[in-house]
């Protein structure tokens, strides 16, 4: 294998696989990219065996040919370079040599038919999605999802098909978000599907950093997304998503209505003096008042008053300050709308006017 190539393609490339490359020491070829040179550019593929990812950049191949090298060190010796033209090229002892100026760097590569081959796609099955509708429903739901390993069918997005629409639902057993969108047919399975968080990350970042056409497809295994020359294939996850429909509570009928940004300035002030393990903040109803308050022995007390629209009962309910800032940063919306039960009751938080979005938040014991 021979090639040159321009530095700054080369580190995008490279940068572009650095989130998939496994971590773990568990298999040494998972911490190696498979690189490629064909006629008119190379090939980059990385895995951590649920996540593949394969991109190719334009270069001057002299001889075709493949190895894999360690992912981070190449990443790194790339970005310091001191010229803007590498020259790459491969021994027959799998070392690959990257040369740069007076730079000359020599890395010691594994075999690439070690390297986990890339699943079969079968692109025909790809549809076009517009990917601001796609960073949306990821954005708002992203901050739901479960971090908890041993949780492993709530590690993800549950996307689900609707006639003519798509929907994501996250949640880690105190949350659960909602977005649903209009969309065409994305998926080949009639059943909901779990994406693994990890995935859907890498995802968001490609859809952030590339402009054009965006393709999807979902079978009862994978999900796979093409961008230009970017292919990602994610393997789904197995487990059965919670019955979420039985968690959205009914009877919500005290409406409460605030300032988005007032409410979440307010609750970020307020929270300050909150237990740092439980974010607890109390909220007091009464006709157009709110009052955020919470106490802690060893920090102190915060109360702040804010003008509502309520003109219900009076009400005490308290929740998780984190769990509602994370779900208003995600909100853009003037207005949003808080409808409560009573104080043992979960609530439901909604933009005004958007019926597309709904998050479900349980109270908490003061």
């Amino acid at each position: 294998m021979k090639f040159s190539i321009d530095k700054n393609e080369f580190i995008k490339i490279l940068q572009r696989v650095q989130g998939i490359v496994e971590k773990r020491n568990t298999m040494p070829i998972l911490a190696n990219v498979l690189m490629e040179s064909a006629l008119g550019g190379i090939n980059v593929t990385a895995t951590d065996l649920e996540i593949f990812i394969k991109d190719r950049c334009e270069a001057n191949v002299k001889e075709e040919g493949k190895i894999t090298v360690n992912a981070r060190k190449i990443f790194e010796i790339v970005r310091q370079m001191p010229k803007d033209e590498i020259e790459v090229s491969t021994s027959g002892d799998h070392k690959v040599t990257l040369k740069s100026g007076k730079s000359r760097f020599n890395i010691v590569g594994l075999p690439y038919t070690e390297f986990p081959a890339f699943p079969t796609i079968e692109e025909e099955g790809l549809t076009r999605i517009d990917p601001e509708i796609l960073k949306d429903m990821i954005d708002r739901t992203s901050f739901a999802v479960s971090q908890d390993e041993t949780r492993y069918n709530i590690n993800g997005f549950y996307m689900e098909k609707k006639e003519n629409s798509t929907r994501f639902i996250t949640t880690d057993g105190h949350r659960l978000a909602i977005i649903e969108k209009d969309a065409e047919k994305i998926s080949a399975t009639e059943e909901g599907v779990i994406l693994p968080r990890k995935g859907v990350g890498e995802l968001r970042k490609i859809l952030e950093e590339k402009e054009g056409a965006f393709m999807l497809g979902i079978t009862n295994k994978s999900a796979t997304m093409k961008k230009d020359n970017t292919l990602i294939n994610i393997r789904l996850i197995e487990g059965e998503f919670p019955d979420y429909k039985q968690v959205i509570p009914k009877g919500n009928n005290k409406d409460l209505k605030a300032d988005r940004l007032l409410l979440l300035e307010s609750l970020k002030r307020v929270s300050i003096l909150s237990s740092d393990k439980v974010k607890g903040v109390k909220f007091a109803l009464s006709t157009n008042k709110l009052v955020l308050s919470t106490s802690s022995p060893e920090l102190g007390d915060a109360t702040e008053e804010l003008d509502v629209e309520y003109q219900d009962d009076d009400l005490e309910i308290a929740f998780n300050a984190k769990y509602f800032i994370e779900a208003l940063d995600v909100m853009e919306e003037e207005k949003v709308i808080l409808k409560l039960k009573d104080q043992l009751s979960p609530g439901i938080l909604q933009p005004e006017g958007v019926n597309e979005y709904t998050y479900v938040i349980m109270p908490m014991r003061l």
